[in-house]
């Protein structure tokens, strides 16, 4: 795995702001407390947790504009969106954290390969110092967090499996795949997909245990970064 880089209280104003480098992807993922809760939630003595993501002009060799500026938001990032959005509230009781939302932004400032997973990694540390924000700030009751989420991607490129692919290996890739699991190592997402060739059931087991191995790590991680005051 590339090497990675969790600095936390990156920005003065959001509950939770976390850098997170991998590699040479870097994004800057933001935990927001919102006292609202979207429709579906109102009366419902429940919160919500969601995500927004983006590409940032010069995070790539050639500038990418900003959607706001084209109208709509992207099919890939609403997915990205939506992926970062369900692997947060995986490890989330909506309850315990009443009718308000938090909202998880995702901002890449560079990218050179994984950045949804990367997004995931860095967005749960913002959301832990969101939900100790609340604790301290609001006094909200019970434990908001059943545990720890990370992710991260694995592929097989000229017939080698490896983990944490880089923007190279990732688009010369035969196979990709995202995998989100728990810090216990349970499973919330598996993303996966023959890009050139298909992958036979003991190539999909080593990608496994390498994103497991790959995780691990990245929780060892998330929880010295978490640890440091």
């Amino acid at each position: 795995m590339r090497p990675v880089l969790i600095e936390r209280n990156y920005t003065k104003f959001s509950q939770g702001s976390v850098l997170i480098q991998v590699g040479n992807t870097k994004v800057i993922c933001t935990a927001s407390v919102d006292d609202n809760v979207p429709p579906h939630k109102k009366n419902s003595g429940q919160g919500w947790v969601t995500a927004e993501y983006s590409l940032l002009p010069g995070s790539t060799p050639k500038r990418v504009s900003r959607e706001s500026s084209r109208g709509k938001v992207g099919g890939r990032t609403h997915e990205i969106q939506r992926l970062i959005g369900r692997s947060m509230r995986a490890v989330v009781n909506l309850s315990a954290i009443g009718e308000r939302t938090i909202w998880i932004d995702c901002d890449v400032i560079q990218a050179d390969g994984g950045t949804r997973v990367a997004s995931i990694t860095g967005a749960y540390v913002a959301l832990v110092d969101a939900i100790n924000w609340l604790k301290d700030n609001v006094g909200i009751t019970g434990e908001p967090l059943s545990g720890s989420v990370a992710a991260v991607s694995v592929g097989v490129v000229d017939s080698v499996p490896l983990l944490d692919l880089c923007y190279e290996e990732d688009v010369s890739a035969d196979v990709d795949m995202n995998v989100v699991l728990t810090g216990e190592g349970k499973y919330i997402e598996l993303q996966g997909t023959a890009e050139k060739q298909t992958f036979s059931e003991e190539e999909l087991a080593q990608m496994i245990g390498q994103a497991k191995k790959g995780i691990s790590e990245l929780t060892l991680i998330q929880k010295e970064a978490l640890d440091k005051t």
